[in-house]
């Protein structure tokens, strides 16, 4: 479904990912691990066109993507929910979901149209319906993020890719967004989750990779991940051994 290879990509002052190769089947939600400053934000910067230096190949059932910009690969099927949500605080909630259905109708094979994906969001987050016409700007941060992957999921996504979805939200939150994604995932909806947090990301995944200092450090089945010994030390232990 989604086939990096020998990904590589920066800002203009030198490369943050390097050479990285990760591959995610239909249907899988893979988790990108890593500390502060791995590159796990970098790297959906560059899988979604908006990193201004990049190299190597990204494709999506087959299509090469690496050479396209951001709304063909949204056009494409692949669209990102940004860490920080990034919502346009002056408009109502469901003005910002519209923006995610620029590209529907472009879409080929898309099927169905904006009512119906207005309905899907808002069967998946009967919060938002509630709160159709509020400002987003006025929205708690729970709330906000719930706004985020629905703008993401109006365009019919073939691949969700969440950047730090759990960040600074409450439990009783996260449990309610956790769940959202647990019936995108039974959809048979393919997702790259990055997560710093072992605790989130492992049981929710089925294969993980992680990232350290811009490469690929560790491939692994979340489950055998989740039972290595001292897992909190992950990081800082892959850190200490040499590149490859």
């Amino acid at each position: 479904m989604l086939e990096i290879t020998d990904l590589a990509g920066g800002y203009g002052h030198g490369p943050v990912i390097h050479g990285v190769d990760l591959r995610v089947e239909r249907g899988e939600t893979v988790a990108l691990l890593g500390p502060n400053g791995a590159g796990k934000s970098t790297l959906l910067a560059a899988l979604s066109g908006v990193l201004p230096m990049r190299s190597g190949s990204v494709r999506v059932d087959g299509r090469e993507l690496i050479d396209q910009p951001s709304h063909e690969i949204v056009r494409h099927g692949m669209v990102q929910v940004p860490e920080g949500r990034r919502m346009f605080a002056p408009l109502s909630v469901r003005d910002n979901l519209r923006l995610g259905a620029v590209r529907l109708a472009a879409r080929s094979g898309a099927g169905g149209g904006e009512r119906e994906r207005f309905d899907f969001v808002y069967t998946l987050f009967p919060r938002l319906a509630e709160r159709r016409t509020q400002l987003t700007g006025t929205l708690s941060g729970g709330e906000q993020q719930m706004v985020a992957i629905g703008r993401a999921l109006m365009s019919r996504p073939r691949v969700l890719l969440l950047d730090e979805p759990f960040l600074g939200l409450a439990p009783l939150v996260v449990e309610e967004i956790r769940s959202a994604l647990d019936a995108l995932r039974a959809s048979g909806l393919t997702m790259v989750l990055v997560e710093q947090k072992l605790d989130i990301a492992l049981p929710f995944t089925q294969r993980a990779y992680v990232l350290v200092k811009g490469r690929v450090a560790l491939t692994e089945p979340s489950e055998r991940l989740a039972q290595r010994p001292h897992l909190s030390q992950l990081y800082f232990d892959l850190a200490k051994e040499p590149a490859a």
